[in-house]
């Protein structure tokens, strides 16, 4: 592993235990050459995913930038965030497991959906918002009617 500190390769493991999500492994390392200490994760990788986008480009699958995604809609929301990595672990799973190595982002986002609009409505409208596109405050309020539950009028 290369140190960011310094760029030296020949980096030493000091500590290794499970991360709290318990789907990866922390490591503490020292860098020899600098002194620098620094932690890394190292995770399973079932399979490499190519993401299909809308305009047909491929690019590699980027747990971060899925993670990254998730974390701005749940911002300063009541949500732990040991679920909130619980739930991008579950969705990659998901992704991992699916068969396919090939994934159009259609297909990513309505997993995204579906796991946030089980955690948090607030969040779940948020991601959507980009996802989906929206222009004006008239897209929120469709999309938000569309949550609500549907009740007959009282005679």
């Amino acid at each position: 592993m290369r140190c960011p500190f310094c760029g030296n390769i020949d980096t030493q493991v000091k500590d290794s235990r499970p991360a709290e999500d318990h789907v990866s492994i922390r490591r503490r390392r020292f860098c020899p050459a600098c002194g620098g200490r620094f932690t890394t994760y190292e995770r399973v990788q079932l399979r490499d995913l190519v993401v299909i986008k809308s305009n047909g480009r491929r690019e590699d699958f980027d747990r971060d930038k899925l993670e990254r995604s998730i974390r701005i809609s749940m911002q300063k929301r009541p949500v732990e965030p040991e679920r909130i990595d619980q739930m991008i672990s579950g969705i990659v799973r998901r992704l991992e497991s699916m068969g396919e190595t090939d994934i159009p982002s259609k297909t990513i986002g309505e997993i995204v959906m579906e796991a946030l609009a089980r955690i948090d409505t607030v969040a779940y409208v948020r991601f959507a918002s980009v996802y989906k596109n929206f222009q004006a405050a008239g897209d929120f309020d469709k999309f938000v009617s569309e949550l609500r539950p549907h009740v007959a009028p009282e005679e």
